[in-house]
């Protein structure tokens, strides 16, 4: 068994100064904490995997090809490979559980 606690990945991830921490890595998935304050601009590109986002805690507007919707603590969002999104309009620190498969390259 992995176990992970967010608040022990949440001082990781901002040790090593990045915006996303890989924590998690198996045959078929991986998965990250993906962390964005308030006022950030998002940087993402399309991946070449399926992405489900689970919203930990923040409030922000993500853009999913040509859909918007207004997310916050509990939303989950899945996102096909190759589309291009975003997340905007971050008015709260976001952080964000990132599940991709297969494990992202």
């Amino acid at each position: 068994m992995k176990a992970f606690r967010l608040d022990e990945l949440e001082a990781e991830r901002a040790a090593n100064d990045g915006a996303y921490l890989q924590f998690l890595k198996e045959r078929n998935m991986s998965a990250g904490l993906y962390a964005l304050d308030a006022g950030d601009t998002d940087p993402q590109q399309p991946h070449n995997e399926d992405e489900i986002y689970f919203v930990v805690s923040g409030r922000a507007a993500i853009t999913v090809g040509m859909e918007t919707s207004q997310i916050a603590r509990g939303s989950v969002v899945y996102v096909p490979a190759g589309t291009a999104h975003k997340f905007h309009h971050i008015s709260e620190d976001l952080r964000v559980l990132v599940v991709f498969s297969p494990p992202e390259s």
